[in-house]
C-alpha cells in the first residue's frame, strides 16, 4: 500500500466490490478490536467511504457483519 506517496507495507484487502466498498473476511471467535482497526486504515488508506467485516465463524452470518462508514 501507498500512502501520502510512500509505500507503508504490503497488505492485501480481501475484496473490493465495485471498486468502492472493501470487504475483510474472517473466521473466528470473536471479532478482536485489530480487525476493525484493519478495516478502517483500509478505508483511509485507499480512500474507500464504506468497509465490511465479514466473520463467517457465527451462528448467523448476518450476525458476523459489521459495516464502517469513513
Amino acid at each position: 500500500m501507498v500512502y501520502k506517496n510512500r509505500t507503508i507495507g504490503e497488505y492485501r484487502v480481501d475484496l473490493i466490490v465495485e471498486n468502492s466498498v472493501i470487504v475483510e473476511i474472517k473466521s473466528v471467535e470473536r471479532l478482536d478490536p485489530v480487525f476493525e482497526a484493519q478495516v478502517l486504515t483500509y478505508l483511509k488508506v485507499t480512500g474507500k467511504r464504506v468497509g465490511l467485516l465479514i466473520n463467517f465463524n457465527s451462528r448467523l452470518v448476518h450476525d458476523g457483519i459489521k459495516r464502517f462508514i469513513r
